[in-house]
């Protein structure tokens, strides 16, 4: 390890400062562009020690578990909470245009869809019993060391005003001292507990559950890698009126808002198509609000959650026809004498895109295209494959749904 003077250069992707230096560049945690930072230096990454010059975009953050001074330790779950909005507006959509440049795209990005404290409706923990009680928490930074938490500026009050509770169903299900994730959900019915890696659940353990849920009320579902342990409301969440059940643990958009500006984005792009083919179509975010207005077929792998799009769309009125199909796109991609009879498709793949099925896109006549990502260098990869087929980008816009983190969601809309 060695101390020495850094000025920072910019951000990187992920969200620390980098400083130019001859040996190559150094990743410096909670630092801004324009600092010059003293650090203890450890190969490519640095640990700031003092600030001598600090940048005017640097800000009070607004969490005391966030940076290397937090009360309880460094949480990570946010990495930019020291940006003020400019910079951090400005890296979020640079995020997306810098991953387009690198496929040689540069198409106008819009601005930033900005997000805001208290959107989260989804948080993921990390629990662990100790002598002391349940931590319940964040891990540290590149580490196993679990932050507890008594409070989140990102996340919904109705999820952090409960953390006793949780902390006390946490305490039901364990059954060692090994750590384990808790994702909480809030829905219309109450909050949804999916539990990960409690092993070897018995009968003490789900009364104790049955019996702490029922007791405290407000929980909708209590389940562990994907069983339920009880249900004393079926979870719900609304796709602009549309009631969906979501699978436990299924996926589910990080934020409503974040959620709603996706679907009004691409409701928008679809126009007056009239068949519509929605791919990794998950539970239905869009296909269940795109069948308002036009014909859907929506392709998912995930057996459950397709099996929540259909029984929802079944049992919602006017709706227009939707038919559901179960189907690994990864290993089987729509081909493109599938996709003739459709005027439009919409896909929203996980992180690694769809590479395989954008060249079956690209393949095909469909005329309007709408890409949905969370990962804007697949996305940039996805987009060239069509750009280079014919297709032209008429839009992109980058959504934060993941507030002060280096994530960011992107809506892209193609004509052929």
């Amino acid at each position: 390890m060695t101390t020495e003077t850094l000025t920072i250069a910019r951000l990187g992707s992920g969200g620390d400062g980098i400083a130019d230096t001859p040996a190559g560049p150094v990743y410096v945690p909670f630092s801004l562009p324009g600092e010059v930072v003293a650090v203890a230096r450890v190969k490519n990454h640095g640990t700031i020690m003092s600030i001598a010059g600090t940048s005017p975009e640097r800000v009070t953050p607004p969490c005391a578990h966030f940076g290397p001074d937090g009360r309880n330790g460094t949480c990570g779950g946010c990495t930019l909470q020291h940006a003020g909005d400019t910079l951090y507006h400005a890296f979020k959509r640079d995020l997306v245009v810098n991953a387009l440049k690198s496929k040689g795209l540069t198409p106008e990005v819009a601005a930033l869809v900005i997000a805001r404290p208290g959107e989260r409706r989804r948080v993921v923990f990390t629990v662990r019993r100790t002598e002391k009680g349940m931590l319940l928490g964040f891990n540290q930074a590149g580490s196993h060391h679990i932050v507890s938490i008594d409070h989140c500026p990102i996340s919904s009050p109705g999820i952090i005003l409960r953390l006793d509770a949780l902390r006390r169903v946490a305490d039901a299900v364990a059954t060692s001292a090994e750590p384990f994730r808790l994702t909480v959900l809030e829905t219309l019915t109450g909050l949804d507990l999916a539990f990960e890696g409690v092993k070897k659940i018995g009968n003490r353990e789900r009364q104790a559950v049955t019996e702490c849920v029922l007791s405290l009320g407000g929980i909708a579902r209590v389940s562990n890698d994907g069983e339920i342990l009880i249900e004393p409301d079926r979870p719900e969440i609304d796709f602009n009126g549309v009631r969906v059940s979501p699978p436990a643990g299924g996926f589910t958009q990080a934020t409503k808002p974040a959620e709603e500006t996706m679907a009004e984005l691409v409701l928008a792009a679809l126009g007056k198509a009239k068949r519509v083919a929605d791919l990794f179509s998950g539970s239905g975010t869009f296909a269940l609000r795109i069948a308002r207005r036009a014909k859907v077929h929506a392709v998912e792998g995930e057996e459950k959650s397709l099996a929540a799009l259909d029984r929802a769309a079944r049992h919602t009125q006017g709706l227009k026809p939707v038919t559901v199909e179960r189907r690994d796109l990864f290993r089987r991609p729509l081909m493109a004498s599938e996709l003739k009879p459709y005027d439009a498709v919409v896909f929203d793949p996980p992180r690694a895109g769809a590479e395989d099925q954008c060249r079956e896109i690209a393949r095909s006549g469909v005329k309007t295209v709408v890409a949905v990502s969370c990962n804007p260098l697949s996305l940039a990869r996805d987009l060239a494959i069509l750009t280079a087929a014919g297709y032209r980008i008429r839009q992109v816009t980058p959504i934060d749904q993941f507030l002060w983190s280096a994530h960011v969601e992107a809506v892209a809309v193609l004509e052929k």
